[in-house]
């Protein structure tokens, strides 16, 4: 599917970077490919205009402060990274995952988001960096991201944010995470966050979609490079229909926290995003889903660059901050 102008003019930067295809590499070499913030920044350098205009609204967008901590798990602890926005405590909370395939990435290639989102819903947001595949395999990136959100919760007034308003978040892969988490929370036990934000989310194995078709051969994600992630994420084909790898085959979606779902025109994951809104939506959870057109996968973090992802930055946040509001004055959800 094509993508617009300004997309087209980020993907054109990356592609300078003639970097070999993600699935020809092994996973070490992967983790040290260019990413589409690299692209950003590498365009940044290079215009007088983009120079200009990060002088008006600086990139990334400053916050309050940053703070680092360990969260204790039963398997190691985890390094996160909180942004507090400016202001008087406490905040919202919002427990955000990373993309990457589970594979790859970390929390620098998607610290923009999480600045954006923690201006714009006015919330600390918590980066965690979960474990990686192959070193770990499904489904201890699952274990990671409930037991950080878990002790994130017990403990967010320690980070300046209200234990009552705590949201969960990521994209692609940290979209799977946050679903997957919520269907745990709810069968296992546990505190269940606020709302969900399911941004363009891995939530099927199956990779037969006519969005998977259609955009077979997109950037900066493609097929082959699904099947690359996770060739190295499971260990086996029995996994893949399990509802903590693929959500999309849960028999149930009710009980789930109110979701807001981003999905991207040129994008292989598209279709199992919007199906997973729509089967969310049938079991009675409140769903916000809107796909952007003219954007691809990973656009989202691209405020600076995409208007879109302005947008859907502005999208997230005011569904996030309706919440927020909805539970500070104890009404009912």
């Amino acid at each position: 599917m094509p993508v617009n102008s300004q997309a087209q003019a980020v993907l054109d930067q990356f592609a300078k970077f003639g970097a070999p295809p993600i699935e020809n590499l092994s996973p070490e070499n992967a983790r040290n490919s260019p990413t589409l913030k690299n692209a950003v920044e590498e365009m940044t350098a290079e215009s007088v205009a983009a120079r200009a205009t990060t002088v008006v609204k600086p990139s990334p967008e400053p916050v309050g402060k940053i703070d680092h901590i360990l969260i204790p798990t039963k398997d190691g602890e985890l390094l996160a990274r909180v942004f507090t926005p400016k202001g008087d405590a406490p905040f919202p909370v919002l427990v955000y995952f990373h993309g990457g395939g589970f594979v790859i990435a970390n929390l620098d290639v998607y610290e923009s988001s999480c600045r954006a989102l923690c201006n714009a819903a006015e919330c600390v947001v918590v980066s965690v960096a979960y474990r990686l595949a192959p070193e770990n395999k499904f489904p201890a990136q699952i274990n990671d991201a409930y037991a950080a959100t878990q002790w994130i919760m017990q403990n967010a007034a320690q980070l300046g944010g209200d234990p009552q308003r705590v949201a969960i978040g990521g994209e692609s892969a940290g979209g799977n995470l946050t679903a997957v988490t919520c269907l745990r929370i709810r069968d296992e036990g546990g505190q269940m966050p606020v709302a969900q934000v399911l941004v363009y989310p891995v939530v099927d194995s199956s990779m037969n979609t006519p969005s998977y078709t259609e955009n077979a051969d997109a950037k900066p994600l493609n097929a082959a490079m699904m099947r690359w992630f996770f060739k190295h994420y499971l260990e086996g084909s029995e996994d893949k229909t399990n509802p903590y790898l693929a959500p999309l085959h849960a028999k149930d979606l009710s009980g789930l926290p109110p979701a807001v779902v981003i999905t991207a025109e040129s994008d292989p994951l598209r279709d199992e995003g919007e199906m997973y809104a729509k089967r969310l939506a049938e079991a009675g959870v409140s769903v916000d889903a809107k796909r952007f057109d003219g954007t691809m996968h990973e656009f989202f973090g691209l405020a600076g660059v995409i208007d879109e992802a302005a947008d859907a930055v502005t999208l997230v946040a005011d569904a996030l901050k309706k919440v927020f509001e909805r539970k500070a004055s104890g009404s009912a959800m």
